[in-house]
């Protein structure tokens, strides 16, 4: 079938590579003329995954209605931060029922939406789904066991969209759950931001494992609060992305997290990693978030204002370690 994948970074690249060796055409759109003009000419994404071939039958493009007409699926992998203007550019081409499936993790700050809000915002008569999951590009693009999950409010729409993603290397699960599939996957990368701090100031495993379990134990709260089935974050898409966050060099919160835990500051870290993090974007949202519910979120909480209002790292922990004492929950 025909595939539409919008965005061609790291992620969106990987998908197209994956779904065009499993025999579709894929229609791989970015934004910049002169970055689809690269990626014609090398025939690989040498800024995001180098060595990484592109199949014959990965069409790279950057007009959205060649990209996005007759296509059977659009896969949305926008940065969270251009979520609204790539839905708006998305909004005159789609038609009535065209399924679109997010892949991107994030929420829109200012409006605390969720990015699959923002797409049914802008893009009404559109079928909304999202895709989440342990799945770092790198490896996804190599052929490495991956397993993620779709969610949609129609479990037809979900079925279809596992039959194209499902694969020997690639295994989907459907679930009906998207708020808790969304904040699982956004909220993860605020955590992971923390594991990096942790690892810059010299911390040990102990710690890591404290910040996954309580962090995870704060995404569920906002969770519930908003409506999301708990047993969604003991999934892929809450625990097991929050493991993969948490643990690998291939995590770029990670990777900034480190550094901003050596000292550095976040201009020089944003621009040291040289990619989106989405946890330095996302913090707002989810401390804005834990606010407007009601939720108690120290971790976000902390993580903000080492971001925003220049606290220390090394005080932000002892603050988290010498909290009231209370039962476990």
């Amino acid at each position: 079938m025909k595939i539409a994948v919008i965005g061609s970074g790291g992620w969106g690249t990987a998908i197209a590579v994956m779904l065009a060796k499993r025999g579709h055409n894929v229609y791989l759109w970015s934004w910049i003329q002169e970055e689809t003009d690269r990626l014609n000419r090398d025939r690989e994404n040498k800024e995001f995954l180098p060595e990484v071939k592109f199949p014959e039958n990965i069409y790279c493009t950057h007009d959205m209605g060649e990209c996005v007409n007759d296509a059977e699926l659009v896969i949305t992998a926008a940065p969270s931060p251009a979520t609204r203007t790539t839905a708006k550019q998305l909004a005159p081409i789609v038609k009535d029922g065209q399924r679109i499936v997010n892949i991107s993790k994030g929420l829109e700050e200012g409006t605390l939406l969720r990015l699959s809000e923002v797409y049914k915002q802008e893009i009404p008569q559109a079928d909304i789904s999202v895709m989440s999951g342990p799945s770092h590009a790198e490896e996804v693009s190599r052929g490495l066991p991956t397993t993620n999950v779709v969610a949609s409010g129609n479990k037809e729409t979900a079925k279809f969209i596992q039959d194209v993603f499902m694969g020997d290397m690639f295994r989907v699960y459907t679930s009906t759950d998207m708020i808790g599939v969304e904040l699982g996957g956004a909220l993860k990368n605020v955590i992971a931001l923390c594991a990096g701090i942790s690892d810059g100031l010299g911390y040990g495993d102990n710690t890591k494992a404290a910040l996954i379990t309580r962090g995870l134990a704060e995404i569920a709260r906002l969770g519930k609060a908003m409506g999301a089935d708990e047993r969604t974050f003991m999934g892929l898409s809450g625990i097991g992305d929050l493991i993969v966050t948490c643990t690998s060099m291939h995590s770029r919160n990670r990777r900034a997290g480190i550094l901003l835990g050596q000292g550095k500051s976040l201009e020089e870290t944003l621009e040291s990693v040289h990619m989106v993090v989405e946890g330095v974007n996302t913090a707002t949202a989810a401390y804005e978030m834990a606010k407007k519910y009601g939720v108690e979120m120290p971790i976000v909480e902390e993580a903000y204002n080492i971001l925003y209002n220049g606290k220390n790292a090394k005080e932000a922990v002892l603050r988290l370690m010498t909290r009231e004492k209370r039962e476990e929950a």
